[in-house]
């Protein structure tokens, strides 16, 4: 399998990095803290990242997998906020997700117990797919008795704690549930692969410029040792996502699940390793809120939780292996 991207591969992740770099930059993070941007959701709409996967002939842009874990990784380095993966998720589920016009969020009902329901992004919903063991549920936003979780430990990601949730229409059988379970995974590890190649690259970037003894802190062999682990943990993520998202599109190369339970958990354990080495690269400022570095950690324990944790697909991966 040939994992190089293609030319319009290339172009693709330049289109959405140039964009991303010129909207949602370093230096706007703080701006984004103001909540949620209903004029760069439309934008992220234009670009197609809604509808990338969805067919021409409903409208989309009918590319695979394979391109929106690319697309994805690049939302992640710029850390661009809001229910992107269950929008994208959404675009042939509920009218106007495509288009941008409907902000889909979505939670998982699939285990018993007694821990609590969250979900992101409530306020600013149109619609709210809910993933249980026998189908997908579309439920009204507006129907859902919920409060506020309080500051969120993402300062882009308020969180609400949910105490009553009606039943909703249901719009797909648990086959459904399975594919976009699976679907989504890959996405949330795109984004985390670009954190993680974010996060090298600022540490790399402040330890080339940072002077400690008249030198670059860089050229410090402890350093040198930390960004070359960060690079070795990028690189190994990102084979592992692409090979989720060929995966997803061609199943004869491949074992679907295998593929994005690894992609999940390589890439997850890249970003938030590279996240902590960034902090400590940039030393004691690297734990102040200006340096950017606080974003990128935080945002990692979100993702590490969406379409199953690191046990889940850990346990899952344990038993494919045992099975073989």
């Amino acid at each position: 399998m040939d994992f190089q991207l293609s030319e319009d591969q290339q172009a693709l992740r330049a289109g959405i990095r140039s964009f991303c770099d010129g909207r949602v930059s370093i230096d706007a993070l703080r701006e984004l803290e103001k909540g949620f941007d209903r004029s760069l959701w439309g934008e992220l709409a234009e670009m197609g990242v809604f509808s990338l996967r969805l067919a021409e002939s409903a409208g989309g842009v009918g590319l695979g997998s394979a391109d929106a874990v690319i697309v994805f990784a690049e939302l992640g380095r710029r850390l661009v906020p809001g229910p992107l993966v269950w929008s994208h998720l959404a675009a042939d589920l509920v009218d106007g997700a495509a288009t941008g016009e409907r902000v889909v969020g979505g939670l998982e009902q699939l285990r018993t117990g007694n821990e609590p329901v969250l979900v992101e992004h409530l306020d600013q919903l149109d619609a709210l797919l809910v993933l249980r063991r026998d189908g997908v549920y579309r439920v009204d936003p507006k129907s859902v008795g919920a409060q506020s979780a309080g500051t969120p430990l993402d300062p882009f990601t308020p969180i609400f704690q949910v105490t009553s949730l009606p039943q909703g229409e249901r719009v797909g059988d648990a086959a459904l549930v399975a594919k976009l379970r699976l679907e989504g995974a890959a996405l949330a590890a795109g984004q985390l692969l670009g954190i993680a190649e974010m996060t090298q690259e600022l540490a790399t970037e402040y330890a080339k410029k940072r002077e400690q003894f008249d030198r670059p802190i860089g050229s410090f062999q402890a350093i040198k040792h930390i960004l070359a682990d960060c690079y070795t943990r990028q690189e190994l993520a990102r084979v592992a996502v692409y090979a989720a998202g060929a995966t997803i599109d061609d199943p004869s190369v491949g074992s679907v699940a295998r593929a994005v339970a690894t992609a999940k958990l390589i890439a997850g354990d890249a970003a938030m390793k590279n996240a902590r080495a960034c902090v400590q690269v940039h030393g004691g400022m690297g734990y102040t809120w200006e340096i950017p570095a606080h974003y990128y950690l935080k945002r990692v324990w979100v993702l590490e939780n969406l379409f199953g944790d690191v046990h889940e697909h850990a346990e899952q991966m344990a038993e494919m292996i045992a099975a073989d």
